[in-house]
């Protein structure tokens, strides 16, 4: 046992993670690996497949918001009120999972907490007691294998868990579901663009602030800005997206991997608790019945306001493609020059994409950004790894497939997976209205 207190319990685990594209999801690390065949994201994800099985439908035609951000039953901008203390934004992320506890609807969530050694690596737990998950707020950077927990659940005698995790990992644990033997699983997802290695972003921190022991809170904000916290005694402050040291990093700061995922909203989480579309407060997706049932136990601490829609996000997008476009064919980046980012940064969170349009900007600079980076670093695999709907979401920008990067389509499968919403359950309410790092609610 590594880590053990009242509530909370931090296993031990083997493995590794496997060679090539991989986050750690934690597959790898049980029984002999040979299940990452199926449930990697970053080999033949089939999403429809899974949408179908999850949440009884894939996305509707009829419905566009559900092609940028993956099937919706409600989708809401909110806070938490008050807002839990130690939370990223307010907290509803970990309120969701302790109610879960609380009511006995799950005897265990499986997420991850800070490393007694490192606050920014993320350990993965077992909780078990809803006052511990006060101990898991916060944003963790690194890979953490969290799927590895799911033995040492299934052997603590835990039939009915919830999982708060990262799209790779909730895609992979989608594949395996219905072979994992428990009686119901909660899915919480947040959405997800970059990650990097622990030892990364203390390099990353050290280029932000003279004292990066220091740093306790570190946020990219929809207000195109990144906000810093301290604990010694200084007060917080907030630094414009175009003054971030970008150009200092390494060029493999962020891995591959998370320059070619295909899933940046959670689209086969129950819920997507995140900021993109949040403009300031949180933003929540719930997709199905299950969804549903976890954002009831929090009607009554809610504060719930009018879904934001303002700018214009083509020009943004477009410049990000260029750029891209620049980097992937190994020449170095446009910079601007230093007297204009202060004007830049002064208009982007007035003029610039905001709510809704925020969200719609990053999802399509998510999946060119996959596209341009797959062609040029493994093209053979541009045909299995992207889904319809990225190819959707590019199209608008001139990116579409040539005729070796698409698979054939399966055929539907038929029924849904026990305890899942049916296509009529998750069509039933409207949608409401109608990062860039890892962040827990």
């Amino acid at each position: 046992m590594q880590h053990a207190t009242d509530g909370i319990t931090a296993p031990s685990f083997g493995g590794a993670p496997r060679p090539g594209l991989c986050t750690d999801c934690g597959i790898s690390r049980i029984g002999d690996g040979k299940d990452c065949g199926r449930a990697c994201q970053f080999i033949q994800p089939d999403y429809p497949g899974l949408e179908r099985q999850v949440h009884g439908r894939t996305p509707r035609p009829d419905a566009p918001e559900e092609g940028f951000f993956g099937v919706t039953q409600t989708m809401l901008r909110a806070r938490l009120s008050p807002p839990a203390d130690g939370a990223q934004w307010t907290g509803i992320t970990t309120t969701l999972a302790a109610k879960l506890l609380e009511t006995g609807a799950v005897d265990a969530v499986l997420t991850v907490a800070p490393d007694p050694s490192d606050r920014w690596k993320p350990l993965p737990v077992i909780v078990t007691d809803p006052a511990a998950l006060a101990q898991c707020r916060g944003m963790r950077m690194g890979f953490g294998p969290t799927l590895a927990l799911l033995e040492p659940a299934r052997a603590a005698g835990h039939r009915r868990i919830a999982l708060i995790g990262i799209p790779c990992q909730v895609h992979a644990l989608r594949a395996l579901e219905r072979d994992l033997g428990f009686e119901r699983i909660y899915v919480i997802g947040t959405p997800c663009s970059d990650n990097t290695t622990t030892e990364n972003f203390h390099e990353f921190l050290a280029l932000l602030d003279a004292k990066p022991e220091t740093v306790s809170y570190l946020e990219f904000r929809a207000d195109y800005k990144v906000e810093l916290r301290f604990d010694d005694g200084r007060p917080a402050r907030v630094v414009p997206f175009l003054k971030l040291p970008i150009s200092k990093l390494r060029p493999d700061f962020f891995p591959m991997t998370c320059k070619t995922c295909v899933d940046y909203t959670n689209r086969l989480a129950d819920i997507t608790v995140g900021y993109m579309g949040g403009d300031g407060d949180q933003w929540v997706i719930v997709r199905n019945a299950r969804g549903a049932e976890m954002l009831r136990h929090l009607e009554d601490v809610l504060t719930v306001k009018p879904l934001t829609d303002k700018g214009k996000r083509s020009g943004a997008v477009r410049g990000f493609m260029a750029n891209t476009e620049r980097a992937a064919g190994g020449l170095p980046l446009r910079s601007m020059p230093d007297w204009a980012r202060p004007i830049v940064a002064f208009l982007q969170p007035r003029i610039g994409p905001r709510g809704l349009e925020f969200a719609r900007a990053r999802v399509e600079m998510k999946a060119i950004e996959t596209v341009l980076h797959l062609r040029r670093a493994h093209p053979a695999r541009v045909k299995n790894m992207v889904p319809p709907h990225v190819w959707n979401v590019v199209a608008p920008y001139g990116l579409t497939p040539g005729p070796d990067e698409v698979r054939a389509v399966p055929p539907p499968a038929t029924g849904t997976a026990e305890g899942t919403s049916t296509a009529a359950e998750s069509s039933a309410e409207p949608l409401a209205g109608s990062s860039t790092l890892p962040s827990d609610g």
